[in-house]
């Protein structure tokens, strides 16, 4: 049975990082309030807790759930096991906290009167934003 082990972000804004879940594959993510607990991969409750989560059965048949649990600092940290760390490691978590960074920018800019006349994704992944605001 392997253990959780957690992971410092970034990651601030739980909708961003429900919509950032869903750009990397995972369109069934959980958001709570309160954390929740975290299931390893025989359905066995485990004493790790999590406000976002992604639930094994939408990651993989041997998997553990996935976790987000918010921190006294407004980050979150990311709880993944030791198994599934395999693909769900530093890499990934990159990706997951750049389409975090897109999501809340795209949301804040939206907020301030904002609307996105263009995006262009460069080769090296940089996404170039052109925006509008009409007075």
């Amino acid at each position: 049975m392997s253990h959780f082990t957690t992971m410092t972000t970034q990651i601030t804004d739980p909708e961003a990082l429900r919509a950032a879940l869903a750009d990397v594959g995972y369109g069934n993510v959980e958001v709570h309030d309160a954390p929740q607990p975290l299931y390893g991969y025989q359905g066995d409750q485990r004493a790790d807790r999590a406000h976002v989560i992604v639930r094994r059965a939408h990651i993989g048949g041997s998997s553990n759930d996935i976790g987000f649990r918010h921190q006294e600092d407004g980050r979150y940290l990311a709880v993944i096991s030791e198994y599934d760390r395999r693909k769900h490691d530093e890499t990934w978590l990159g990706k997951v906290t750049a389409r975090h960074a897109y999501h809340l920018t795209a949301s804040t800019l939206e907020a301030q009167g904002f609307s996105m006349a263009e995006e262009t994704v460069e080769r090296d992944g940089t996404v170039r934003m052109v925006l509008r605001r009409f007075q």
